[in-house]
Formats: structure tokens, sequence, C-alpha cells
């Protein structure tokens, strides 16, 4: 008998659904980053077993949106949930989830539910076991579970339990594929993170990165990207004094992606100024975004 389903991944901002995502696949697909919103769009991570196929959905951060871009995270989030066999609801022990839309339709839906706790190696067992009881009694339909997805504690239950309640079914992918998403989606996505991790303030949250051109050869993979921003202020930020910044960038990115193509890469960047494009639709959906 074999199982397959989709599984969501869903929580605030920051709560550690990349990394967990990463820690269940054992592959670093989703970006991680300190900061809030570092993921965009909806990820497919795939988990394969003998005899089942776990298609989990990064989505993003559940925000209140702000601008068409927000507007398109939050409707990535609804869309996911309206797909999902399972929801996997992560919560850090610290903050509540205050999208009580997102939860209406998690109760009124019938399906399983699993509630985890992140965060827990940073915290008493009394504030875990307050939590728990919390959770218990706002989802009472919920498994709570607690789990530290950076330290992959209690990743096994979880796993073990998904497994219990995901339906009968064939594989929707063929086995050996780990996503439903190509390279140059994973080595924008790379860029990115280097962009997030490096900068400060809200400069990393007006950058959308596009892959110009990849070019493979036996020896070299050959990539262009262009780094967009909204205002001529943040590109000089971008690219820093005599390009520094944007060469700091250029080569932790450049090995962030020799690590994940297990190729060696030649990366050039180039930063543009489109204005506003957050809360243009045209720009969306040039970049890629549903709006």
């Amino acid at each position: 008998m074999h199982k397959s389903g989709f599984v969501s991944i869903t929580g605030n901002p920051n709560a550690g659904k990349s990394t967990l995502l990463n820690a269940l696949l054992g592959e670093s697909l989703s970006a991680v980053s300190p900061k809030a919103q570092t993921t965009r769009h909806r990820i497919h991570g795939i988990l394969n077993g003998e005899d089942y196929q776990i298609v989990f959905a990064d989505t993003p951060g559940i925000v209140n949106p702000h601008n068409k871009l927000h507007e398109s995270m939050l409707s990535a989030v609804e869309s996911t949930l309206a797909d999902s066999d399972i929801f996997l609801l992560i919560s850090p022990l610290g903050e509540d989830f205050k999208n009580t839309g997102i939860l209406d339709k998690i109760r009124e839906s019938g399906k399983p539910v699993l509630l985890l706790i992140n965060k827990i190696d940073l915290s008493t067992q009394a504030e875990i076991t307050a939590k728990i009881a919390q959770w218990q009694a706002e989802l009472p339909q919920a498994e709570v579970l607690p789990v530290s997805a950076l330290h992959k504690f209690g990743l096994d239950t979880v796993l073990a339990s998904i497994l219990k309640k995901l339906p009968v079914g064939e594989p929707y992918y063929p086995k050996d594929d780990i996503s439903d998403k190509d390279v140059r989606f994973f080595v924008k996505d790379i860029i990115r993170q280097k962009i997030l991790t490096f900068y400060k303030k809200e400069v990393p949250y007006s950058v959308e990165v596009v892959i110009d051109d990849y070019t493979e050869s036996a020896k070299l993979h050959r990539i262009s990207a262009t780094i967009y921003v909204e205002r001529e202020s943040q590109k000089g930020i971008i690219i820093g004094h005599r390009g520094t910044a944007l060469k700091h960038v250029g080569t932790e990115a450049r090995r962030g992606i020799e690590n994940f193509t297990g190729k060696k890469i030649f990366l050039g960047l180039q930063v543009k100024v489109m204005k506003n494009w957050r809360s243009s639709e045209d720009a969306l959906r040039r970049f890629g975004y549903d709006v």
C-alpha cells in the first residue's frame, strides 16, 4: 500500500518553516535567514520513501498585506491550504498566531492538523507545558508536538505522525524528484538569501532577483543575474563603496550555488532600479508572482 499527499507548512514570518522543511528533507531547498519574510513563493519539497511520497509546501509567512507583493504571498498561503491533505502549523513558543482567518480555515476544513511548538530549546519545561495546553484549547482537533527545527529535535515524531495521517495514493511526482522548482529558482533564492543576510533594515525587502542567463558546460556553469531595487538610493547601498558590498554578496552567493549544484560557478551580478515594483501587478507577474 502506497501513501501520498500534500502537507502545508504554515505560520508567522520567521517561525522556522523553511528550517523545518530543510530538516525534514535533509536538503537546503528553502532559503533561511534571521530576517522575517525570507520565503516569498510556495516551494514544494518532496520526501520519498519506498511506500510513501510526502509533498511539503513551504509557504510565505502570514502577514497583513501592505502592498501587492504581500497580497500575492497571502494568496499563496490560502491556495496551499485549499490543496493540502494535512496542515502543519508551526508556532514558536514565545509568540501567538494572530491570523484568526487562517485558523478558521484550518478549523473548518476537517483535515488533520499538526501544531508544532517550535524553538523549545529556548524555553523551560513549564513554558512548554503551558503552551501545549493553550494550543490544545484553541485547536482541539490538532495534535500538538514540541519541536526544535534548528536542532532537529522531535522531527522523527512529526514524520511518523504525518505518515499515519497520509492518504493512500500513487506518487504525484517521479520518485527521484526533490522539488517542483527548477535550478534557476533556487539560484535566485540563494542570491536573495545572501542579500537578506548581508544588508540591514528595509533594503533587502525591496529586492527581487532575476536570472538573465544560465549556461552550462562540463567544467563551468555561467550565471548572469540582475538585482532589482525600488530606489536609486537602494541601488547605491547594494553596490556599496567601489562595489565592495556587491562583490561580497556575489562571492557568498557563488559559494552557496556551488554547494547546491555541486558545480563550479561563474556569477555575474548587476543592479537596476524598478520603481515601486512591489505595488505593480505588471512587475510582479514579470517576477513570477500570482496577482
